[in-house]
């Protein structure tokens, strides 16, 4: 009972707390470093980043971000309606990696939705892309902008071009196969979809301004 009770309470309380503290660790760090990774982190504020890389994982990932509450339901229905198992938004990528585990599970997908919904209502938009930005794996070991930009492009997040942004955005969600650093023709071919979609959502960011 206290076990199920502190897998409850933890999100909750957390969350709060990372409001204003930067995220130590999440939970696929946790499992990545249980299974041989290292872990290579350097927590730096929205400010701190390339604004070119918010841009390019919203015009990737999430074009509705600014608009929706954690859950984009026009995107989750067509997936659903597909057979598909995607459309989740940063804010259930956020929830999965902070809190639950790797899979496509009916029982994770459930404990996602409401994570997100929670997370978003407690969170600004601008704190969950920095969030976001600062734990999402871009390699081996590899967590958040800046240690994402030193491994690829032997840079800092700061420096980040809208090509080097968007390589980054299209090497998700599998960072450990499609290396940007290294890009193969087909991530190469994605990240420019991705770089020309960064061109059209300016009036769709409002929220991160």
């Amino acid at each position: 009972m206290r076990l199920l009770f502190l897998m409850v309470a933890w999100p909750i309380i957390s969350a709060l707390v990372y409001i204003a503290v930067p995220v130590p660790f999440s939970n696929l760090m946790l499992f990545r470093l249980f299974s041989g990774n290292g872990l290579d982190k350097s927590w730096r504020g929205l400010d701190q980043l390339s604004p070119q890389l918010a841009r390019a994982v919203v015009a990737a990932e999430d074009q509705r971000f600014c608009a929706h509450h954690g859950v984009d339901w026009t995107e989750f229905k067509d997936a659903w309606a597909s057979g598909e198992r995607g459309a989740s938004t940063i804010p259930m990528q956020v929830a999965k990696n902070l809190y639950l585990w790797e899979g496509r599970s009916v029982v994770r997908k459930g404990l996602e939705l409401p994570l997100a919904f929670y997370l978003d209502s407690v969170w600004s938009k601008r704190r969950m892309m920095e969030i976001y930005l600062n734990i999402v794996e871009w390699g081996p070991g590899v967590y958040g902008a800046e240690a994402a930009a030193q491994y690829h492009f032997g840079k800092s997040a700061a420096q980040l071009s809208a090509h080097e942004a968007a390589l980054l955005a299209a090497s998700l969600p599998n960072p450990i196969i499609r290396v940007a650093g290294t890009p193969s023709a087909g991530v190469k071919a994605l990240a420019a979809h991705i770089q020309s979609q960064m061109l059209e959502i300016d009036g769709h960011l409002a929220c991160l301004k």
